[in-house]
């Protein structure tokens, strides 16, 4: 188990992709993380974009940084919700600024851009929010992964075998102390 003692946490909201929330979940668990699904409130169930229920494991305001070793921002329309949170976006910008995984795909580089994390890195997304990453600092491509440091972000769900395969590799480069 590659990713024993690891601890990530994947936000999750109302109309999430159903594939880039349960695909990195029980990739994650299957490698040995610990995961936890964060959201705005703990223990409410979140609805995909075709209606997939999501129960939050834990809130914004019962997590920390210090606590985790990667986060992990879904696509779909949760990212417009998730975003309007200040805690979500601040954990993820104590993530970047202790050198832990952010990773987020599809739209969930939203969440990256209204935590001012992507100024001067490399990255990719879903194309539609292209002129949104170049504004909050990105360097945007249109590549199926991109790794810039301790960030990783891809495209669409097609993406998600090699964005997982990054993020893993992300987290096994950082020591378990």
């Amino acid at each position: 188990m590659i990713l024993q003692g690891k601890k990530v946490a994947i936000f999750v909201d109302q109309l999430y992709q159903e594939m880039e929330v349960w695909y990195p979940y029980y990739r994650l668990v299957e490698a040995g993380a610990v995961v936890d699904l964060v959201a705005a409130e703990a223990g409410k169930s979140y609805p995909s974009k075709l209606g997939y229920p999501c129960v939050s494991h834990k809130s914004y305001d019962q997590v920390s940084a210090a606590d985790y070793d990667g986060v992990v921002a879904p696509g779909g329309f949760a990212p417009d919700f998730i975003r309007r949170h200040p805690k979500a976006n601040q954990f993820i910008s104590d993530m970047d600024g202790q050198g832990k995984l952010v990773a987020a795909i599809c739209h969930g580089l939203w969440c990256c851009c209204s935590a001012n994390v992507l100024r001067g890195k490399h990255c990719t997304s879903f194309f539609a929010i292209k002129d949104d990453v170049v504004n909050a600092g990105g360097i945007w491509e249109d590549s199926e992964v991109v790794v810039d440091g301790n960030l990783v972000s891809a495209r669409k769900p097609d993406d998600l075998p090699a964005f997982m395969r990054a993020a893993m590799h992300v987290l096994t480069r950082r020591s378990n102390a």
